[in-house]
């Protein structure tokens, strides 16, 4: 075997590699007489086929499969060795891909265009300085947060009538121009509808003052324009909703307004148990104990996203845009037009350089990952995701422990949390090594660089 390369410029270079019979001759003689023993054939005993017809029957397919095989582990050998970080796959040359003849051939010549990713510096010392944003526990803050609880653990009472923003249950049925049922029309019954999200106003002044059993016909599509709400109101495909061209009558069968609790011990017990918290200055101290610990995972939010930043500023080296575009194509052929990718291209090779950027640092701080420590930290996500979706806090350990040896058996899920957790590493690195240049700001100062 023989592989030589010519390197085009830095970030391009031209592979060739040659594969000879003393390469793979012993392993494909190998495999054949394997699969004489086992091959079962009309008209001979098991382990008589002549070998001639074994090489005639499966020679070929044996020999190109051992052949790309050796092919795939010697180029990765040969990148591995000479420390070459290459960008997506080796591509088949353009102007130089030899045609292979499987029947006749015994030595194998294959060219390659591989992009090759630059050297650049990603320093983690005290001579970076990355900003580092605490967000002030102040009175806004608290009326938010406080806000929020009481938001959770309302409960809607029924009103007399509709006076602006309550919410009606309603029958719904589709009718025409004369205020006639549809014939096969829509018709739903107890349809909850919140007046907050009805977008049309001239809707909502036609609803005020209505009581339960009043009639009303309006024009739902345009009362709410979102159609994955409207459909979901009226319980059909987001794409018949386009077909609709008719009114509904409404009939009314209650009018409710949502209340929020009072802050008082009943309010207390409910968010956080029986006589936990007992007095308001309990409570603020609760309170400001929460804000601290989402406002520090916020802090770490936008400092991650400050880190990425700062590296990326710093990476002034070029790509080899050109293979890139090419790579992409190919491995997205279908699915991806040269239009599409000169619009996403920037952002393809801004995530690139993130991904070197983050494998630089990762190598050059010896950054691991064991075993347990991902165990731990898939437990950890799944945990955070019950809280989220569906409010629960104390979920049993043995739960969350047959959801970790579930997504162990999935290669993507193992690779894409180590992913994560590789990165988070990357980031309590740089935060204990560069200079924080802290910074304290409010609540609203923080959402709006957020927003930008």
């Amino acid at each position: 075997m023989n592989i030589t390369r010519n390197n085009i410029d830095e970030l391009n270079a031209v592979v060739k590699i040659i594969i000879e019979k003393s390469d793979y001759g012993q392993k494909v003689e190998s495999i054949l007489k394997d699969y004489r023993k086992k091959a079962k054939i009309d008209g001979f005993r098991p382990g008589m086929v002549p070998m001639g017809m074994i090489r005639k029957i499966a020679g070929k397919q044996v020999l190109a499969e051992e052949v790309n095989k050796i092919l795939e582990e010697s180029l990765n050998d040969y990148f591995r060795k000479e420390n070459l970080m290459i960008l997506g796959d080796p591509l088949p040359h353009e102007d130089n891909a030899p045609e292979i003849d499987w029947d006749t051939q015994t030595e194998f010549e294959f060219v390659f265009d591989i992009g090759i990713a630059p050297d650049f510096d990603a320093p983690v010392n005290n001579k970076e300085k990355i900003p580092f944003y605490k967000i002030k526990i102040d009175n806004e803050a608290r009326n938010q947060h406080i806000d929020r609880l009481r938001f959770r653990f309302g409960s809607f009472r029924e009103t007399q009538e509709v006076s602006g923003n309550e919410m009606i249950k309603a029958d719904i049925v589709q009718v025409d121009k004369d205020g006639e049922p549809v014939p096969e029309g829509i018709k739903v019954e107890d349809v909850s509808m919140h007046l907050d999200y009805m977008k049309d106003e001239k809707i909502r002044k036609r609803l005020k003052g209505k009581r339960a059993g009043d009639q009303l016909v309006v024009d739902l599509v345009r009362a709410y324009p979102n159609e994955v709400d409207l459909a979901a109101m009226l319980k059909t495909d987001k794409e018949k909703l386009k077909e609709i061209r008719d009114e509904f009558r409404l009939t009314i069968k209650s009018v409710s307004v949502f209340e929020k609790p009072e802050l008082n011990q009943e309010f207390y017990d409910k968010v956080y148990g029986n006589d936990v918290v007992k007095t308001p200055e309990e409570f603020t101290q609760q309170i400001d104990k929460e804000l601290t610990a989402t406002f520090e995972r916020e802090s770490e939010y936008k400092f991650s996203l400050d880190v990425k930043d700062y590296y990326l500023k710093k990476f002034k080296k070029n790509l080899p845009a050109d293979f890139l575009k090419r790579w992409l194509l190919k491995v997205n052929e279908g699915k991806l037009n040269e239009e599409q990718l000169e619009k996403d291209f920037e952002q393809f090779t801004g995530d690139l350089k993130w991904q070197l950027i983050k494998s630089k640092i990762t190598r050059e701080n010896d950054i691991q990952i064991k075993e347990e420590e991902l165990r731990a930290f898939i437990q950890y996500n799944y945990r955070m995701q019950f809280m989220q979706y569906y409010g629960i806090a104390n979920v049993p350990e043995e739960t969350l422990a047959n959801y970790v040896e579930e997504a162990l058996k999935n290669k993507s899920e193992i690779r894409r949390y180590a992913e994560k957790l590789n990165e988070n590493k990357v980031f309590d690195l740089v935060r204990k090594n560069v200079k924080l240049d802290e910074k304290e700001v409010t609540l609203e100062k923080f959402n709006k660089m957020l927003e930008k």
